[in-house]
């Protein structure tokens, strides 16, 4: 009788630990219907009430953008329901916006309507030429600037083809060719700028993102002397997997430890990194980041596998991470409305290098795009700045990763290590905040 008490007590305690693991890590991942229901709600609201406003801001009261299927303009894209995965022959999207209407006409010249939000344009059995369809749409309205978009710096505002553009110039009349501009700076804002609704999703997709990476730097995933970098990376793809997500980057573990050499930047950026098995005194560290309904994370943490003799992370690599923390204090207090990407870039590396910190700084734009469009603040092999990306002035309403490092000597392991930090972060109306906080203490693996 008492054996089956102390087993039943046995199943039960070990169902309340798999219940409280299955708390911990459930999330509110929506199914596939819901997502293309709230990809379809967010994409209306910014044509809706992002649009005009930026039509206006650049100067563009026409816009035109021209894909074929399988070869999608970046931007196009992004404009596409929830139930169209590509373009579908020669997609042709306008938008016209007039201002003294207060309107924005959304059109395709396509066969099919593009969902709800922009309704085809063209009859084929009425005009079987779908370029001149076009040019009729464009006479009839008398654009005074025709963006289009070609971009010689912003590769995700560079996505007409020259097939295209040479066929629609071709097909223009004369007296409109004159006004065809590039829509660099109109592409560039409609990829990076964020709407209050994108933000509430964006702030549970950050969580998500923390909450496997605390998954994933815990003792129910580590086997020290047996468990391997490669391991861990393996359980976050998969994990991204089981729960229906997608990541737009393979993930990344690797080690610092006593007793060996800080490696070079390019080793420690390499995406090939080494496989190491993890050891109890390993300061361990993680670049993650997943996709969802048209948003992407890009995080980097740290953790430290205590050894047996340590109740909490020495006071040395805890003192190193402050560092760490300060680097992205001086940054994001250099963040201003205006101000380029380079010259926020030369402000906190002068700044922490005062103080006495050795910063690097490469800092991008997040979003709807992992490494996304608007302004460049460094990159780990340019930190004397980017030439144009870098000059693009600092937007309000716009997300960035704030990524950087800052070099710590370490006089207990007789070496320097690299604290590496990555966080989403955004820009509102002058004010930064991150997304969903920020790691503030190496995270303990206690056994």
């Amino acid at each position: 009788m008492l054996k089956k008490i102390i087993l039943i007590f046995i199943l039960i305690l070990h169902f309340s630990c798999k219940q409280e693991t299955l708390k911990t890590t459930s999330y509110e991942i929506l199914n596939e219907k819901e997502r293309a229901l709230l990809k379809d709600e967010l994409l209306e609201d910014r044509f809706q009430n992002l649009l005009p406003e930026l039509m206006d801001k650049t100067e563009i009261d026409m816009w035109v953008l021209i894909s074929r299927e399988y070869n999608e303009d970046p931007v196009l894209k992004t404009m596409l329901p929830a139930t169209w995965l590509n373009a579908r022959r020669r997609t042709i999207l306008v938008f016209y916006r007039n201002k003294e209407e207060n309107t924005v006409e959304r059109m395709a010249v396509a066969r099919y309507d593009i969902g709800n939000s922009i309704k085809s344009a063209w009859n084929k059995e009425k005009e079987p030429n779908q370029w001149k369809a076009l040019r009729d749409i464009i006479k009839a309205r008398n654009p005074q600037k025709i963006g289009v978009n070609i971009s010689k710096h912003f590769a995700l505002a560079d996505g007409l083809v020259k097939t295209d553009y040479d066929e629609f110039t071709e097909n223009l009349p004369e007296e409109f060719k004159e006004r065809v501009v590039s829509a660099e700076k109109l592409a560039v804002s409609w990829i990076e700028t964020r709407t209050p609704k994108e933000m509430a999703l964006f702030k549970k997709l950050v969580k998500i993102t923390h909450d496997i990476i605390d998954e994933t730097f815990s003792v129910q995933n580590i086997i020290p002397g047996k468990t391997t970098t490669e391991d861990l990376v393996w359980f976050m793809r998969q994990k991204v997997t089981d729960l229906g997500l997608s990541t737009w980057f393979h993930p990344t573990i690797d080690v610092q430890r006593n007793k060996e050499a800080l490696k070079s930047h390019i080793a420690s950026f390499s995406k090939a990194k080494e496989k190491e098995i993890i050891r109890k005194g390993d300061l361990l560290h993680c670049d993650f980041g997943i996709s969802y309904i048209g948003l992407n994370t890009d995080c980097q943490q740290h953790a430290y596998v205590l050894k047996e003799d340590e109740q909490e992370v020495p006071t040395f690599l805890t003192e190193a991470f402050k560092k760490g923390n300060r680097v992205q204090d001086i940054l994001t207090s250099n963040m201003k409305a205006g101000s380029t990407g380079n010259e926020i870039l030369a402000k906190s590396l002068l700044q922490g290098k005062k103080e006495g910190l050795r910063p690097s700084i490469y800092t991008h734009p997040l979003g709807t795009y992992g490494h996304s469009a608007g302004t460049t603040i460094g990159m780990w092999d340019a930190q004397g700045g980017v030439p144009f990306n870098g000059d693009y002035p600092l937007q309000k309403n716009t997300a960035y990763a704030i990524e950087l490092n800052t070099t710590v000597a370490i006089k207990e392991w007789n070496k320097d290590i690299r604290i590496m930090l990555e966080e989403a972060g955004f820009f509102g109306d002058n004010t930064f905040e991150y997304v969903n906080e920020r790691q503030t203490a190496i995270k303990p693996i206690k056994f």
